[in-house]
């Protein structure tokens, strides 16, 4: 979800506003999923790298964090969403954790889209923290290094139980990753955008879905 601070700019706005714009770019995200029949949206919201950022900015994000959870769950719950967060929790501050963790137990049991939100997230770090907790289950002898596969390996990351993208959406013109679901994206399509988060509508996320659908996916086989 990029373009935030960019969207701003070039209105002449605070890069608050901005932020503002995007939350509510959310909203249209998570209803053109449900009526493309998405089950899985995940959503990057704040990156590991993202705490070098000015002090007041990362305030603002907070703070925008919290009211959108305060404000936004009850519906997300009404409307059969289920929540959840992936990330470094320790990076965060006790006040954001527990707005998590009751969203999370509020929406757990809801089935019609999972909404995946991350946060304080870094997928190298992901990968790392997951290759840790595998070897400490071998140290543990409940695996043996032979046993570890990539399906194994799997269930070690954040994104443990869901299914790897099909698609990725990234807004604003940029055309990279950004040390986002680094292994779980192996095969997902790439859709890029030029115009910033703050835009974004049900419209786009339609087209994105109709142009992956153009696509033929081969998985590295022949035609």
């Amino acid at each position: 979800m990029d373009g935030n601070g960019r969207w701003a700019r070039a209105r002449g706005l605070p890069r608050t506003v901005g932020h503002n714009s995007g939350a509510e770019a959310v909203r249209r995200a998570v209803k053109g999923a449900i009526s493309c029949g998405v089950e899985y949206l995940t959503l990057f919201g704040f990156s590991s790298e993202n705490w070098k950022r000015p002090l007041a900015e990362i305030d603002d994000l907070m703070g925008l964090l919290k009211l959108y959870l305060r404000r936004e769950i009850e519906e997300l719950h009404q409307n059969g969403i289920r929540m959840q967060v992936i990330g470094d929790r320790s990076r965060l501050g006790p006040d954001v954790v527990a707005l998590i963790e009751a969203a999370e137990t509020k929406t757990a049991a809801n089935k019609k889209l999972t909404l995946t939100i991350a946060l304080s997230y870094g997928s190298r770090a992901e990968i790392v923290e997951a290759a840790r907790r595998a070897a400490e289950a071998v140290a543990r002898g409940e695996l043996t290094p032979d046993q570890i596969d990539e399906t194994r390996f799997e269930r070690f990351l954040f994104t443990a139980g869901m299914p790897d993208p099909d698609l990725l959406i990234r807004t604003s013109g940029e055309k990279r990753i950004s040390n986002f679901l680094l292994w779980q994206c192996a095969y997902a399509e790439f859709v890029f955008l030029e115009k910033h988060w703050p835009d974004f509508g049900q419209e786009d996320m339609k087209a994105a879905i109709a142009e992956f659908h153009g696509r033929n996916r081969r998985y590295g086989a022949t035609e």
